[in-house]
């Protein structure tokens, strides 16, 4: 068994090398490629920022992508605080040989292994004391800037939602049910589909209007999804997220709904009236489309 180990949190670009050296190399050895990950975050369970902590990925998104890529197996780990207390060596020894069968490991440039806190070397000293083969992988770069987890987030928080599908390698979205809104967009030409997501811990964009594909029905629909508090109409303090989904006009309060971003328009802005709102849509429509005015 080849085995990488990880949260794999959005599964990006150095994710993905880490990934696709895996998968050859089990190949090449006649093994089983194997990802051993954990639920929830570690940084939940040990209370470290999780207050404000957001995810790229649910648990089901990253097996999903993971098996995706040509893992063979994806095996998901209770993260617990005893779990967190086990020492590197420990993990190597009790975890990835003793539960798993491990042949070789691959650790990523910033791998960190058990409570120990040891460096990226000592880490690879004690795996090759465990007896396990260790391949090791670089830092994959974007315009020069390594490419995290971090980062990722940091340009969804900013609503640079082009430069997060670059470190992902695709593009960001939301996974939800559509639940009854204000209905205002009906009544103004935009209905909108208002979405609840199933994961709440799942980072959304910041405020603004955004291109997005959207998948509900079975079907594929482009939309135009606005992020925020709706300042003209409402005084409202819950962050909501709605799209209008071009095309449609079937009832979908209810069903699923997966928000694909492709880029951000505009802010979030305070009209000085709901004709002056409902203007400057058509105006977003229009720019989504690729209509001149």
């Amino acid at each position: 068994m080849v085995i990488a180990t990880g949260f794999f949190d959005g599964v990006h670009l150095g994710h993905r090398l880490v990934i696709s050296q895996l998968v050859d190399y089990a190949e090449k050895m006649g093994q089983e490629s194997m990802v051993v990950t954990f639920w929830p975050h570690p940084r939940n369970v040990l209370q470290k920022d999780a207050r404000v902590l957001r995810l790229l990925s649910t648990l089901e998104e990253k097996k999903r992508i993971l098996h995706e890529l040509g893992v063979g197996r994806v095996e998901v780990l209770p993260f617990t605080r005893e779990f967190s207390r086990l020492t590197t060596r420990e993990y190597f020894r009790d975890i990835i040989v003793g539960k798993f069968g491990g042949k070789a490991v691959l650790l990523g440039y910033d791998n960190r292994v058990g409570s120990d806190s040891l460096a990226p070397e000592q880490i690879e000293v004690v795996a090759k004391e465990e007896g396990l083969e260790v391949i090791r992988t670089e830092a994959v770069l974007s315009d020069a800037v390594t490419i995290s987890s971090t980062r990722i987030r940091k340009a969804l928080s900013e609503g640079d939602v082009e430069a997060a599908a670059g470190m992902l390698g695709y593009g960001y979205s939301l996974f939800g049910v559509v639940v009854a809104g204000n209905q205002l967009g009906r009544t103004i030409g935009f209905p909108t589909a208002n979405m609840q997501l199933y994961e709440p811990l799942k980072i959304i964009p910041a405020p603004g209007v955004y291109e997005v594909d959207v998948e509900t029905v079975g079907r594929k629909f482009k939309g135009m999804c606005n992020i925020g508090y709706r300042p003209t109409v409402s005084n409202a303090s819950t962050l909501t997220v709605e799209t209008n989904v071009f095309g449609l006009d079937e009832d979908i309060y209810g069903l699923d709904i997966r928000l694909t971003f492709v880029r951000r328009i505009r802010q979030e802005v305070r009209f000085g009236s709901v004709e002056a709102l409902k203007e400057q849509l058509a105006r977003d429509k229009a720019t989504i489309l690729g209509v001149s005015g």
